[in-house]
């Protein structure tokens, strides 16, 4: 495992960086998220940054905090663990749906070729495009979250940093063959976290029971009953 950036041991550590030291070791190493990498980028972020001001206090809560639009932002645990089943590759082209405030696309700009975050929600857009501005390969987006982005597909990783009841086809087809996906999943009003290949079919699989924010425009159609 990498060093972390921060002790808070050693002087001139902010409350931020106790409080990030402390994310580390108690939420993410503690719950799976073992990919170094992840971590060490997770420790290192200012995490704080990329939330709204008001919420800034609560950023390394393990908890999901309010947002724009009635939106929620996932917990560091969910997000930590979105990008270790990932298994991320230094060549990887993603493509973030759900960007919120630009967060994951921070932690994904170090290890991966580029990234196209998506949001639709313009306040997070805009605070996604001010805390991003020193990361060249990541490019903000904004637009519906349930039509992808395909202009700037394919795509080697879909990682959706929030949960849905379903990947829309149209979004599932932006993906390469054999591409990875990784995403919260709603089934029966409870959230879990999910996986899946973009193969000759399509499934997303529960590896993890942990609370995750939900996002719109993801509702399964209402079947019709006699």
């Amino acid at each position: 495992m990498m060093a972390l950036s921060v002790n808070p041991a050693q002087g001139g550590a902010t409350n931020s960086d106790v409080m990030r030291h402390a994310m580390v070791a108690s939420q993410l190493r503690t719950n799976a998220v073992n990919d170094a990498r992840v971590v060490e980028a997770m420790a290192r972020l200012p995490r704080e940054a990329f939330v709204p001001v008001e919420q800034r206090g609560l950023a390394y809560r393990d908890t999901l905090l309010p947002l724009a639009g009635g939106r929620r932002h996932n917990s560091p645990l969910a997000t930590g663990r979105l990008l270790t089943q990932a298994q991320l590759r230094a060549d990887d082209h993603v493509l973030l749906i759900g960007a919120a405030g630009g967060y994951a696309a921070a932690v994904l700009s170090g290890l991966v070729a580029s990234v196209v975050a998506l949001e639709e929600e313009p306040t997070l857009v805009a605070l996604a495009r001010n805390a991003l501005a020193g990361h060249s390969n990541v490019t903000v987006v904004e637009g519906p979250l349930d039509a992808g982005w395909a202009a700037s597909g394919p795509y080697d990783l879909l990682l959706v940093d929030g949960a849905v009841e379903q990947l829309p086809e149209a979004v599932v087809a932006q993906l390469k063959p054999g591409a990875r996906v990784t995403s919260g999943l709603v089934e029966n009003g409870v959230t879990r976290l999910a996986a899946g290949r973009r193969t000759s079919g399509f499934a997303l699989v529960p590896f993890a029971d942990i609370e995750c924010a939900m996002l719109p425009g993801f509702a399964r159609p209402a079947t019709f009953q006699f």
